[in-house]
């Protein structure tokens, strides 16, 4: 949970440029990867990414965007990068204009929970990680090159003169 703005903004920085590291990897071909037939899609994981963002913010009272479930996955990356883009200025934007250090204890009604706003800012970080990380099995499925995001990926270690992990 988060308890002062700053400490969001900043991690918030990092989190959403890794979020666009890793949406940057991916090509217009790679959209439809899936592990399973009923699986989500690279494609639908990026936007459903990005549609959460107006989704969580918009219940906590701040203003994020529309989030309209009814738009199809778009088969172009850019459109999904610069939705992304676009929600997540506006997300520290909206954060640091509306809210307090002091409001993040207060509390909402949260998918049917009581949690404070500090608490759906840490989710909204912790969802967005949790299919980032769906993201890059698909990606290596895919064939595609795995940015590291919180160290060195596989395909990192050579560039650092060193034999990747196994």
């Amino acid at each position: 949970m988060f308890r002062t703005i700053s400490d969001f903004i900043d991690d918030w920085a990092y989190e959403s440029s890794a979020t666009l590291k890793i949406f940057n990897a991916l090509t217009d071909q790679s959209l439809n990867q899936k592990v399973t037939p009923g699986g989500r899609s690279l494609g639908r994981l990026a936007w459903h990414i990005t549609q959460s963002l107006p989704n969580m913010l918009n219940r906590a009272g701040l203003t994020i965007g529309t989030e309209d479930k009814s738009l199809p996955v778009p088969s172009n990356v850019s459109i999904i990068i610069s939705e992304y883009e676009k929600f997540s200025k506006k997300v520290s934007d909206e954060v640091r204009q509306n809210w307090s250090d002091k409001s993040l204890l207060e509390e909402i009604n949260a998918f049917g929970e009581k949690w404070s706003k500090g608490k759906v800012l840490a989710a909204l970080i912790g969802h967005q990680t949790h299919h980032r990380a769906q993201m890059t099995v698909l990606m290596r499925q895919a064939g595609l090159k795995v940015p590291g995001v919180y160290g060195p990926a596989k395909e990192e270690w050579s560039a650092m003169g060193m034999h990747a992990q196994e």
